[in-house]
């Protein structure tokens, strides 16, 4: 009996001192490295974990312990709180001044992600909610100052409308408009008109007949075509399909008749419209390309480089109609009595 008390006592003992270790490792990682308040320095990458962000500050020196860290954020439920982007801290901060840190967002540069498919409107109304652009300037800008970039390969209306690269970008609060603009034109001239400009030359002199003076023409039409590949295409499967049956049609010389231009107003319009009525069909802008033969005057959105290649490497089918199934995957077919009985069929469920 008094082996099992004195076993017992010995375990009670061992049991606070794990505690106190635990919580004095707790109090201890959480106390700032140094007084020193010399700022540093961190990069919290876009889509970093909890434990990713605690071993950058640990190696930036900010914090004594990942482990502290991420215990600090669990128990105040702000792990999937912790903003990305370049922040300016000091080794004299306590890691839950850290953590409040991150979890405001107080950077000094965000990353802000453009998707493929948005519109200036779309992409203006991104850059407002990081507080980074005044949305009436950038639009200002870009739908009708866009020639004043003169160092790109721009059309000379002012509407770059399709120029504006979709990726990732690390933008510095205080950036003017005109230099968020300019990195992404940058990244259009670097990953599009750089890495596939020979290819753009040749679909452009075969399908257009233009040569190397009407490169900047060639290509707007170009992206004209990919805007519209990625406003309809729902899988990535479909868009050398799309591709197609818009090349088909144009040599044909019918109309395009794709829903995605009918509601299309520049500087207005962000998503796709869900439903297609026949009374929108009857409006006169002249993005309808159920009103007007060949291509729209501009592109509809900013496409991705999928959508582009897609474009310039279409499908080896001769489609003239597809017809979207419930699950946004489309059917394609040569003539008008195929499109209209998979249209039934769709409708009825069979297909």
């Amino acid at each position: 009996m008094k082996t099992f008390i004195a076993d017992t006592k010995l375990y009670i003992v061992i049991i606070l001192i794990a505690l106190s270790a635990a919580t004095w490792g707790m109090v201890f990682g959480s106390m700032p490295v140094s007084r020193d308040t010399k700022p540093v320095r961190v990069v919290i990458t876009q889509g970093a974990s909890a434990r990713i962000i605690a071993d950058s500050l640990k190696k930036s020196g900010v914090i004594r312990s990942p482990l502290t860290f991420l215990l600090t954020s669990k128990m105040g439920s702000v792990s999937e709180k912790l903003k990305p982007g370049v922040y300016e801290m000091n080794r004299s901060m306590s890691v839950p001044e850290v953590v409040r840190v991150l979890v405001e967002g107080n950077t000094l540069e965000s990353w802000v992600t453009i998707p493929e498919g948005k519109t200036l409107r779309e992409i203006a109304d991104i850059l407002e909610s990081k507080q980074l652009a005044n949305p009436d300037t950038f639009l200002g800008l870009t739908m009708l100052q866009g020639d004043t970039f003169a160092a790109y390969h721009l059309p000379y209306d002012g509407n770059l409308e399709g120029y504006l690269f979709p990726d990732t970008y690390l933008i510095e609060r205080g950036t003017t408009v005109d230099k968020i603009i300019r990195m992404m034109l940058d990244t259009f001239e670097r990953k599009v008109v750089r890495e596939h400009r020979d290819e753009i030359e040749q679909v452009i002199k075969n399908k257009f007949g233009l040569g190397e003076d009407g490169f900047d023409y060639g290509l707007r039409r170009v992206l004209v075509i990919a805007s519209m590949i990625e406003r309809e295409a729902k899988t990535p499967d479909d868009r050398p399909k799309i591709a197609a049956v818009i090349w088909n049609r144009l040599a044909r010389d019918m109309k395009l008749e794709i829903d995605a231009t009918v509601t299309y107003r520049l500087g207005e319009s962000r998503a796709n419209k869900t439903r297609v009525y026949y009374k929108d069909l009857e409006n006169s802008s002249l993005y309808n390309t159920y009103r007007h033969w060949g291509l729209p005057p501009a592109p509809i959105c900013n496409p991705g480089l999928a959508s582009i290649l897609a474009a310039l490497r279409p499908a080896d089918i001769d489609a003239l109609y597809y017809v979207a199934r419930k699950d946004g995957t489309h059917v394609f077919n040569k003539t008008l009595e195929q499109h209209n009985a998979a249209k039934k069929a769709i409708k009825e469920g069979a297909l």
